[in-house]
């Protein structure tokens, strides 16, 4: 058997939460307003129209207006304007 497919099955028959296990990156959105990302790497690239953000798998790339980084820790950020879209690229 693929360890990965071992691992997927263990994490399935265990219940685990998948953002601990595979450090997936986890994003909530207010309406248009807010969002919230928890398990990024790091800030690529950050202007008031595009935030682009590495996470363990992807980049992850926030667009819209007047966008502000309102927080950050080294586990999760706050971006706050008006958010036109959310996309994840390779």
């Amino acid at each position: 058997m693929n360890l990965g497919k071992w691992k997927e099955g263990l994490v399935e028959s265990l219940e685990l939460p998948k953002d601990l296990v595979y450090g997936a990156v986890l994003v909530s959105i207010t309406g248009r307003q807010e969002i919230l990302i928890e398990n990024y790497r790091g800030i690529l690239e950050y202007t008031k129209n595009h935030i682009s953000l590495q996470t363990k798998t992807c980049r992850l790339v926030v667009r819209g207006k007047d966008l502000d980084i309102s927080y950050y820790t080294n586990e999760e950020m706050k971006i706050t304007g008006r958010i036109d879209s959310v996309v994840y690229e390779n």
